[in-house]
């Protein structure tokens, strides 16, 4: 028996929402990367873009563990000598926490043409609405741990 190839036509795509509040960031990136790569299906396959769409709300209630509000850092470079720019995940969280998720699922994607096409699936909101109604959003709870 030959090994499934899904097609282009065979890729049915959902729309989930995810609430964001009180949730580890590493927790909502690891299962939104999960969720964009499609290896939550049958069809999965690493070669082809099988996932579905997620809409993060409450962006700004998400929760970080212990004392990384503080500790944890964020670097940057400007390419010029002595560049390096180092800044604490909570600074940043608090500055946009839209930016601070999309970053932590894009270090889950793979780095190529399929990893930005997958990231162009997700859709991150600071407040609890989001303008994509009309997709009918299906809710997908983040199964977690006591805090």
């Amino acid at each position: 028996m030959r090994t499934y190839a899904p097609k282009p036509g065979d890729i049915e795509r959902a729309w989930l929402v995810i609430d964001a509040a009180d949730v580890r960031l590493g927790r909502l990136a690891v299962q939104t990367a999960e969720l964009l790569r499609g290896k939550h299906k049958a069809i999965f396959a690493p070669n082809a873009d099988t996932g579905d769409f997620v809409i993060i709300i409450n962006a700004e209630k998400v929760s970080l563990s212990g004392n990384k509000a503080k500790t944890k850092l964020s670097y940057r470079h400007s390419g010029y000598p002595g560049g390096l720019t180092a800044t604490p995940i909570g600074e940043i969280l608090e500055k946009d926490a839209r930016k601070a998720i999309e970053t932590a699922v894009w270090g889950m994607l793979p780095k190529n043409k399929l990893g930005r096409q997958m990231l162009k699936k997700l859709k991150v909101y600071s407040g609890p609405t989001h303008p994509h109604v009309a997709q009918q959003a299906v809710p997908f709870e983040i199964k977690q741990i006591s805090q």
